[in-house]
């Protein structure tokens, strides 16, 4: 579903390999008519980031483009040793957010998560019925969960960062986000087991 980041000369999940990623991001540094690519490969996971942290779908939508814009701005002076585009975008994406919500309250939806959590196919009335409900059960217990246990989740699910990436995006060490994510995900499985047999 969303592609990740690997290791330089390998392919994502769309075909693409991290030496052409650094070949557009060279091509959008000298000029910026040529950020379409990057634009492309990363627009779904902002603004699926975005809308986890927003109140709608237009204000993720905007908040998206003004994140392409001030990426944009600032790609002259993107260096990749400092930290890979997918971490320096999001973190964009993530102060953007922050300044945002500092501005005004924030309620975060997490209807907007991708598609793994939303049936796409056509299903009976029944079957539809359930989903809607384990998915409304879901969003509650996310709901009780702390503000950077949810962010967590939003960078993981929505964004599709890897731990790696998350942790240089909130400063903390691969394994142990790598860990807290795994332990949050048994707590959230445990806690909806147990109230939604």
């Amino acid at each position: 579903m969303y592609e990740r980041i690997t290791l330089a000369g390998q392919k994502d999940e769309q075909g693409s390999t991290i030496d052409q990623e650094t070949q557009w991001i060279a091509a959008a540094q000298a000029d910026p008519a040529a950020f379409e690519p990057l634009y492309l490969r990363y627009r779904a996971r902002i603004y699926h980031y975005l809308r986890t942290r927003l109140d709608s779908d237009e204000d993720a939508a905007d908040l998206a483009q003004q994140v392409f814009l001030q990426a944009i701005d600032a790609l002259p002076r993107y260096r990749p040793r400092g930290a890979p585009f997918a971490v320096w975008l999001f973190r964009i994406a993530r102060n953007a957010a922050l300044n945002l919500a500092s501005r005004r309250p924030s309620c975060v939806s997490w209807d907007a998560l991708p598609e793994i959590f939303s049936s796409a196919t056509e299903q009976e009335p029944e079957a539809t019925a359930i989903h809607q409900e384990a998915l409304r059960h879901l969003r509650t217990l996310l709901a009780t969960l702390s503000a950077d246990k949810r962010e967590l989740v939003a960078l993981h699910f929505a964004a599709g960062l890897t731990s790696t990436q998350i942790a240089a995006l909130v400063g903390k060490k691969p394994e142990a986000v790598k860990k807290q994510i795994t332990r949050l995900l048994q707590s959230l499985k445990e806690h909806y087991h147990y109230e939604h047999p």
